[in-house]
């Protein structure tokens, strides 16, 4: 039985080469594969839509969720894959909100009408497509003023996470923003430019899977660079996992481990 990531990989790779099948493939990455970890409706999360100003003043939609009471903990960025915001990035939020934080997942589609307003996914995509790094720092960096004017967040201890495309621009968030503390990348690209890591001050977890070659074999150079410039920098590759496996029900042990870890280093930078 051929299947169907099978026979995009073939079609693609026959006529638009492996770093093009690698793209397209990448869109098909099934990100709502399984059932939510955490209940939307839990009765121990205060969980909204909001919304919130970019530094030029475009509006923003965003998925809010934190622990309730009146303590101000840590607070993450969420940053979706680059089809959009979708039920599995929210049920990450949730998930750190569980764990003791406030979980902020803006939508990065907003500008062009918010993820719910295209009727396809491939639709979705090219506005992604859209969005230049200057765009989404300022997207980014109005998240970050938006959660350290809220008296329900600890202000100086904020950091990001991102998956996918989202993992490749929390990276290059992180190498813009002063205001983290924390960054964990998963299967992100590295930045265009790798001089550019010389400028970050949070300390960086990446999370990698063995089967992402196009991803995965970039990693060297991104170490190699954060060495070069004193940055701390540490990073996790998971045999035999695909892009994609935090969503992957076939890849449930590397999720869960490179889940732990990135509690583990959540803990360590967020909560001290």
């Amino acid at each position: 039985m051929v299947t169907r990531r099978k026979f995009l990989q073939h079609g693609v790779l026959v006529t638009s080469g492996l770093a093009a099948g690698n793209l397209l493939l990448d869109a098909f990455t099934p990100v709502t594969s399984h059932a939510a970890q955490v209940d939307p409706n839990d009765p121990g999360l205060v969980s909204s839509e909001i919304k919130y100003p970019s530094t030029d003043e475009t509006a923003i939609s965003a998925y809010l969720t934190r622990p309730k009471g009146n303590e101000a903990p840590p607070a993450v960025l969420v940053i979706h894959e680059w089809d959009g915001i979708k039920e599995h990035i929210r049920d990450v939020a949730r998930r750190l909100a569980k764990a003791g934080y406030v979980a902020l997942a803006p939508d990065l589609l907003s500008r062009y009408g918010g993820t719910s307003s295209f009727s396809t996914q491939e639709a979705a995509i090219a506005a992604g497509r859209k969005l230049d790094d200057e765009m989404i720092t300022k997207d980014l960096t109005g998240g970050i003023n938006y959660l350290k004017g809220q008296s329900f967040v600890r202000a100086n201890r904020i950091g990001v996470i991102g998956f996918c495309w989202g993992g490749g621009k929390a990276l290059l968030f992180t190498t813009r923003s002063k205001d983290l503390s924390a960054s964990v990348i998963y299967y992100g690209s590295n930045p265009s430019n790798l001089e550019d890591v010389k400028n970050i001050s949070a300390p960086v977890l990446g999370q990698y899977g063995g089967a992402d070659e196009r991803i995965t074999s970039g990693v060297p150079k991104l170490a190699e660079a954060m060495k070069k410039y004193g940055k701390s920098f540490e990073y996790k590759i998971y045999p035999g996992a695909p892009h994609g496996f935090n969503s992957d029900t076939s890849q449930e042990d590397a999720a869960k481990k490179a889940w732990d870890r990135t509690l583990e280093f959540f803990k360590k930078h967020l909560q001290s």
